[in-house]
This record gives structure tokens, sequence and C-alpha cells, in this order.
């Protein structure tokens, strides 16, 4: 990974446009919002960082500490089609879904496993805190129990997610492929009127 002179950046990966890169930003600025009008970014409450108006690259932020996601500041060129747009919208939604849905699967999981680990602690007699005060636990075993039992009960629900995921690639997948190809027309129509003069 390239390492970019401005505070804690990092090339993450190539994006499709010459100046078009994905960017890890490390270090969290400021929380408040910009507008994301005329190649601006926009910023989403609480996410905690904010690229710099200059930049025009998708930025791909600290992980969420509830979904374990990495939130993206997508950037909106000055000049966005309706097509543009469109793509852009359907990649902020699917973060948006796949957000809230991490963000709920894995406080259930985090609740419900507490509630294993002392029902399971309370029925050998003991107490959540051993002599030494260290969180008492269970063995690997114990604990396969409520792994199973989680992803039994879930199986419908990820089922359902896993659906949704690709649904909402496909049609990312077929945006991406239209704008390409838009991409791609006005280069060459471009490249023709140029060696033309």
């Amino acid at each position: 990974m390239a390492a970019a002179a401005a505070g804690g950046l990092g090339v993450l990966r190539s994006g499709d446009g010459c100046c078009c890169t994905h960017r890890v930003l490390r270090l969290a600025s400021s929380s408040s919002s910009s507008s994301s009008v005329g190649g601006e970014r926009q910023e989403s409450a609480g996410l905690g960082f904010r690229p710099p108006a200059h930049s025009c690259n998708d930025w791909i932020g600290p992980p969420d500490k509830h979904s374990n996601l990495r939130p993206v500041i997508f950037y909106v060129p000055p000049e966005e089609s309706p097509l543009e747009r469109r793509l852009r919208e359907a990649r902020q939604e699917a973060q948006e879904c796949n957000q809230h849905f991490w963000a709920r699967q894995n406080r259930a999981f985090r609740q419900e496993k507490e509630e294993f680990i002392y029902s399971r602690l309370k029925a050998k007699g003991l107490e959540m805190r051993d002599k030494t005060g260290q969180k008492a636990t269970l063995n690997a075993e114990e604990m396969a129990d409520f792994y199973k039992d989680f992803l039994s009960k879930n199986f419908r629900k990820h089922m359902q997610y896993n659906r949704d995921w690709y649904k909402r690639n496909f049609a990312i997948t077929f945006l991406m492929g239209q704008v390409a190809l838009v991409r791609a027309l006005r280069w060459l129509r471009w490249k023709k009127k140029n060696i033309g003069n």
C-alpha cells in the first residue's frame, strides 16, 4: 500500500479513472457535515471522518464499532451524469443496508452470547467473575452449542440477507457496466474528434 503525504492516508485500491482511487482514512477528523454538491464530499452523520474537500476519490473510514464494516464516503463529480448518480446512490444504499443489518445482527449476537454464558454458569452454580475477578468463560464445546443454535435460529434471516445482497450487487454491476460503456464511447468520440482535427 503506497502511503500518501497527507496525514496517515494510504491508497487502498485503484478505481477506474486517472485520479479515482479509494483511500483509507486512518486518523479521524471533524465529524461535522459537508455537502455533496459539485465534487464535494458528503459526510454521513456520526462517521467521525471527512476527506479533504479537494479529493476526487471515494474514502473508506475506520470500522464501525457496531457493524465492523468500513463506511465509505463516495466522491460526487462536479458533472455527475444521471446514470453515474444512479450508480453512486445504489452503492450508498447497499452500504447503508449492510451497515444496518450487521449492526443489528452483531448486537443480537453479543447479547444472546452473554445471556447464554450467564445461564450456563448459573446452572453450574458459578458467578460471572471468578475469585480473582476474571470474567468466567465456557469451554469451546459449550460455546459451540451456542454458535450452532444462533446460526440455526437466524438461518432464514441470513438467507434473505444473501438474496438481497446478490440482487443489489447484480444491479450495481449492471450499472457499472453501463457507466463504463458510456465513458468508453465518450472517450472514443473525443479521440476521433481530436484525431480528425
